[in-house]
């Protein structure tokens, strides 16, 4: 059976906290990925995806909310717009980069990196070992083990 440790790529891109957008775009274009984790003092604290960029091109959703007895209340929290509207206005990976990823370990399966990927929609999941990346699986590296067969 196929774990991660077999189709991870070793050798991974990586992006700061402080790297600008614009660079972090291009580096995200420039090397055909869809994102890259995002490392602080060698620790993996977020993952820049393209879709974290393409989140700044959106419109923003204004909270929904009805009045009652001539009360406002909010039907969504004021956090949730808080966390959008940072995401649009971010200069820095660290404000558009999905913070506390979700990652899997080398001895992962195929099958549960998969079903971590359709379930939440994951496209890149840092690989750790002893706390340090080790390696990234993207979207690509699962489906390329379908020709191998």
């Amino acid at each position: 059976m196929l774990k991660a440790k077999d189709i991870m790529t070793t050798e991974c891109i990586t992006l700061t906290p402080e790297t600008d957008i614009a660079t972090a775009a291009k580096v995200l274009l420039d090397k055909k990925i869809n994102g890259a984790p995002v490392l602080d003092d060698g620790k993996v604290v977020g993952v820049l995806c393209q879709s974290d960029l393409v989140a700044q091109q959106k419109k923003i959703t204004l909270p929904s909310f009805f009045t009652l007895l001539d009360g406002v209340i909010p039907l969504s929290s004021h956090d949730e717009l808080d966390r959008e509207m940072t995401k649009i206005a971010a200069l820095k990976v660290g404000d558009a980069m999905t913070a506390a990823p979700t990652f899997v370990q080398p001895e992962t399966s195929i099958e549960d990196v998969a079903t971590l990927m359709a379930n939440q929609k994951l496209y890149t999941l840092p690989v750790i070992e002893n706390g340090k990346l080790v390696g990234v699986v993207g979207k690509e590296d699962v489906l390329k083990t379908l020709l191998k067969d």
